[in-house]
């Protein structure tokens, strides 16, 4: 079973004095897939990437990456990870081929292979015109095609990416994640943290953290399908009366306003949820329309961080 996975942890927890970054985390990242991460920030995403890659030592539990046991020898893993974060760590005082060189020389990446290999990364990641150019002038979606080329530069078995795209425009975003399925086929395992639900419902699998806890582990499609909420849309012209009025119902755990648009969140062990809402509306005197909606993952994230006072 440890064969199919590229990481395999247990229990693994990280605690800085009374502050508890991660708590007994269990994880299985399947060989060849994008694992997401999903959490708002200090969730503990941070935390856990770098316990992975052997730059903390966890407080408690292990995991295996790669083979090699965490904690252990990191020293032998470095080699086959690749790290990015969200602040790409180039230098830019160097040029673009300046630092992959950098890179490589870091790797001991094969001389008589080096420039072959640059200049492969230059033209698929689109940055042949800037080889010349200080990376400390280039714009976001540069830089982070940049910090990408130098991750992989070394054909690393494991992409570890801490927020990678959050600095940069949604076109670049696109663009990233095109690239990250292209390595995903060619057989890398790819870790990715962030909070944006369109990212996270592109990738294989994925965890959600809260306070460093993992509350929900499995597909998107697996987590949409077991909220264990109703989720209700509401549409209404005056939707800050409805909301007011939905916040009087003490069974409604989360309303979220989109637009015109609520999304409204109740235990499904709460019959009949549409009448609940209709109720409260008209008890108000607010017009509104309310209907089942299907789960989306920003309504699984409510639904699994909601506080548990608010579940009861």
């Amino acid at each position: 079973m440890k064969n199919q996975y590229a990481i395999a942890a247990r229990g693994l927890s990280k605690h800085f004095g009374e502050l508890k970054a991660v708590s007994e985390l269990d994880l299985n990242v399947p060989k060849g897939e994008i694992y997401g991460f999903l959490g708002p920030n200090g969730s503990g995403k941070s935390t856990t990437i770098r316990m992975l890659c052997g730059l903390l030592t966890p407080t408690t539990g292990s995991a295996d990456v790669l083979g090699t046991t965490i904690p252990g020898d990191a020293k032998n893993l470095k080699p086959r990870i690749g790290y990015m974060t969200q602040k790409f760590s180039l230098f830019g005082d160097l040029t673009v081929q300046e630092n992959l060189k950098f890179i490589a020389e870091i790797y001991s990446y094969r001389r008589s292979d080096r420039s072959r290999r640059i200049d492969e990364l230059l033209q698929r990641y689109d940055l042949v015109e800037q080889r010349k150019q200080f990376a400390g002038t280039m714009s976001g979606g540069q830089k982070q095609r940049l910090a990408l080329a130098c991750a992989v530069l070394h054909h690393p078995d494991l992409l570890l990416l801490d927020e990678p795209t959050s600095a940069v425009d949604p076109q670049s975003r696109r663009d990233f994640w095109a690239n990250l399925f292209r390595l995903a086929e060619s057989g890398t395992t790819i870790m990715v943290s962030t909070h944006y639900m369109d990212e996270a419902e592109r990738c294989h699998r994925l965890a959600i953290l809260d306070r460093g806890v993992k509350v929900a582990d499995g597909t998107p499609q697996e987590l949409q399908a077991n909220t264990g909420m109703n989720v209700i849309e509401v549409v209404a012209k005056n939707p800050y009366a409805a909301q007011a009025a939905l916040d009087e119902v003490a069974e409604i755990v989360s309303v979220t306003q989109l637009g015109v648009r609520l999304r409204v969140l109740i235990p499904d062990r709460h019959a009949d949820p549409v009448d609940r809402v209709s109720a409260a509306l008209d008890s108000r005197g607010v017009s509104a329309s309310a209907n089942i909606a299907s789960p989306s993952l920003e309504d699984v994230f409510v639904a699994v961080t909601v506080k548990p006072e608010a579940r009861q």
